[in-house]
């Protein structure tokens, strides 16, 4: 069976706090350790309401304590709000204090609006045309060296190199992911529409290198799961509310099933919601398993990243237990 991890958002509900919201994340991660998932993310955004993983390597570094064998990262760090030395710093720090543990996922965009990427960069300059260029001396940061590299040397530095990914939701990462022999996730969880482009380019592009001998290809998905189709289309209204949310720039947290079933769509933000999910996958076990598993024929996925967003921790948890059972990783309970 195709490997099985999780995206986690620290999503902030609607009447609890920041803090309420890392805590439910890390009690997550125990839960996905247990459950047999291979390795848990979290991403990188800034002034949303909903999400409370602004700062990845801080937080990752208390999942990674929180837990002992489940593999923890980033998925991913904005590459472009910082310098490449202070992520090589960070990370080396990681993987020198969670050996082996450690993921590094990049990518390009800015995880904001303009005025907040503007904050973070101190800068009218946002950055993204040099990422090809920044993801270079980030490895070359981390890759042990006999010889002289032509650049500092950060210390926890060379030799300490977590798991480097690049991320994508379009072909530009897929190439570059392939020329410089690195792991690819596409992000199909909110641009599925080019993901058959970008996984054929990735592969097409794939240069072998010291980092990874065979393209890897990862395929992250917004997935669902409840008893039964019904329930699960219950508890995904407040992924979908939130969908519109982020299109119409209307941000809040993350309301309940109940509030999100009495919002007053028109037919025009109905339509929108139906385009933005119709690659969801929502469903009992059954229909999951079959729509990850169709995912897999497509792609040719090495491994899926499911990514669920629900007002509450139990319904990510028991979404979450539900798919593994399905799959295999762990026995159904009685």
């Amino acid at each position: 069976m195709t490997t099985l991890s999780v995206l986690d958002l620290a999503t902030v509900a609607k009447g609890a706090t920041p803090a309420d919201a890392l805590a439910d994340t890390t009690r997550l991660a125990r839960v996905v350790e247990t459950l047999g998932y291979h390795r848990m993310w979290v991403a990188e955004h800034h002034g949303m309401p909903a999400v409370a993983s602004s700062a990845p390597a801080v937080l990752i570094g208390h999942l990674a304590d929180a837990t002992t064998t489940l593999r923890v990262g980033a998925g991913g760090v904005m590459l472009p709000n910082h310098a490449p030395m202070v992520v090589a710093e960070q990370f080396a720090t990681l993987e020198a204090l969670h050996p082996g543990r450690i993921d590094l996922g990049l990518g390009r965009a800015p995880g904001t609006d303009p005025a907040t990427a503007r904050a973070l960069r101190r800068s009218a300059d946002l950055g993204a045309e040099h990422f090809p260029e920044d993801v270079v001396e980030l490895i070359n940061y981390l890759v042990d060296s006999d010889g002289p590299t032509g650049h500092p040397a950060p210390v926890p530095g060379r030799g300490y190199l977590p798991q480097m990914w690049l991320l994508g939701s379009s072909t530009f990462s897929a190439q570059l992911a392939g020329m410089l022999g690195l792991p690819f996730s596409f992000a199909f969880h909110f641009a599925p529409a080019l993901v058959d482009e970008a996984v054929a380019l990735y592969r097409s592009n794939f240069r072998p290198t010291g980092l990874l001998g065979e393209p890897y290809v990862m395929v992250a998905a917004s997935v669902l799961c409840a008893d039964t189709d019904e329930e699960a289309r219950w508890l995904a209204g407040p992924s979908a509310l939130t969908v519109l949310q982020l299109r119409t720039g209307n941000l809040s947290p993350v309301v309940t099933p109940e509030e999100a079933a009495a919002y007053p769509f028109t037919d025009q933000e109905r339509a929108v919601v139906r385009a933005a999910t119709a690659d969801h996958i929502v469903g009992d076990p059954v229909a999951v398993q079959t729509r990850l598993a169709a995912l897999v024929e497509r792609t040719g996925a090495d491994e899926l990243m499911l990514s669920t967003r629900a007002h509450s921790l139990a319904t990510r948890a028991r979404s979450l237990t539900l798919v593994a059972e399905q799959w295999g990783l762990v026995p159904a309970a009685a």
